[in-house]
């Protein structure tokens, strides 16, 4: 009775929504744009390989993480397992991931202010719509993280109910044959290659491992059913995108969207036009929106923390402002100069994540099973064959990625 009364483990689902909520942002806006080759059946088959390989990473994370004290973070568990080396490759890795990724945002960030202010008739260069999408978010950040936490949780919110309003309704005028007549060709199965690194940069949340085991007090079947509902609520999440947008945009149609740079706003203007009602066109838009400044908020928040751990900037108005300078300014002028790279950047955030969060964890993994050979502790199913699936679905994504960049994957357009 008195365990029972004690019992105060956290709700599964809130561990879940976490998993979600760091997976799912504006990402997702890549993915039609990347399956646009492939096309939906094979797009789906993209999808579930990436989602099934890092949910995989994630609870090799959780093995790993479950060994050593609750709360240790990801830095000194690298450090720790696998050497100096590995560390510095990781914190390299993880630096470079933020900063691509803030870009990217600030990228899609002013592509969807530009169509927002196109759709009441103003118009302003995308780079400085860019720029004024950082200034905004980036103050909120600077001025203190509580703000951050309140802001992101409302967005977070606003996010998924637009999300399901829009989609909802959506889904409903779907037609079918816009997404299996394409599928019968073979060929379109070669695109994939290329896609797969997007795949992987769309499950992105294994970082929040080590503060899940804390969260649960190491109870490995809470993180257990936390990674994968959560997971599997993000799978669902792209699948209904993809059937909304490719069950409404014409396959010949994202060949213009592409054209335009494939930005979050091409995305949604094309989608605009197709859609049968001016208030499904605006929740569209408000998705947007809320998508890619919540995703802002939470990578660069993150990116601000490291760099003043980097650099020992303290709390103080100076010590935030000089963090916020180092932060935000790269990849605010990379924004300006280059509007329209969030595909392209979502593309090298993959091939950062790829070793962060899959190769990593893996290695971490292959060196505690050594270490600990007789161990009762939770081990995630399948061997040392399964673990070497996973980490070469790592490699892959890394050379796919390179191969991309040297033009000698199928692109379509």
């Amino acid at each position: 009775m008195a365990a029972a009364q004690g019992d105060t483990s956290p709700s599964v689902i809130g561990g879940a929504m976490i998993v979600a909520g760091t997976a799912v942002g504006a990402g997702m806006f890549t993915l039609p744009v990347v399956g646009a080759g492939m096309w939906f059946s094979y797009s789906v088959l993209m999808l579930l390989v990436a989602w099934f390989c890092m949910m995989m990473a994630g609870l090799y994370l959780l093995e790993v993480n479950l060994h050593y004290k609750a709360g240790v973070n990801f830095d000194s568990l690298t450090k720790t397992i696998l050497g100096n080396f590995w560390r510095t490759v990781s914190g390299i890795s993880i630096a470079f991931l933020m900063y691509v990724l803030t870009y990217a945002y600030v990228s899609g960030g002013g592509s969807v202010v530009n169509h927002s202010l196109n759709a009441i008739g103003l118009s302003l260069p995308q780079g400085w719509a860019g720029l004024v999408f950082a200034g905004v978010l980036a103050a909120i950040v600077i001025i203190g993280t509580k703000h951050v936490g309140r802001i992101s949780t409302i967005m977070l919110g606003g996010m998924l109910i637009t999300f399901f309003m829009a989609t909802g309704n959506l889904l409903l005028d779907v037609e079918p044959a816009k997404l299996w007549m394409p599928n019968g060709d073979p060929h379109y199965s070669l695109y994939i290659l290329g896609a797969l690194p997007v795949g992987l940069a769309s499950f992105g949340f294994q970082q929040v491992v080590p503060s899940l085991v804390k969260y649960y007090d190491k109870s490995a079947s809470h993180v257990l059913k936390a990674i994968l509902i959560g997971t599997v609520l993000a799978l669902v999440i792209y699948i209904c995108w993809m059937m909304v947008t490719m069950g409404h945009i014409a396959r010949s149609e994202f060949s213009h969207i592409i054209a335009l740079g494939g930005n979050m706003g091409a995305l949604i203007e094309g989608m605009s036009k197709v859609v049968s009602s001016d208030w499904l066109s605006h929740l569209l838009t408000l998705f947007a929106n809320l998508a890619v400044a919540s995703s802002f908020l939470g990578v660069s928040l993150a990116l601000f923390d490291f760099i003043a751990d980097l650099f020992g900037f303290d709390d103080s108005w100076s010590g935030r402002i000089k963090s916020g300078l180092v932060t935000f300014v790269p990849p605010t002028v990379l924004g300006i100069f280059l509007p329209n790279g969030f595909i392209m950047a979502i593309g090298f955030a993959a091939l950062a994540g790829a070793i962060s969060v899959v190769v990593i964890p893996c290695l971490m993994t292959w060196k505690v099973r050594k270490l600990h050979p007789e161990s009762r502790s939770f081990r995630v199913p399948g061997g040392s064959g399964m673990l070497g699936v996973v980490f070469f679905y790592g490699i892959a994504v890394m050379i796919c990625h390179l191969l991309n960049m040297a033009g000698l994957l199928p692109m379509f357009s």
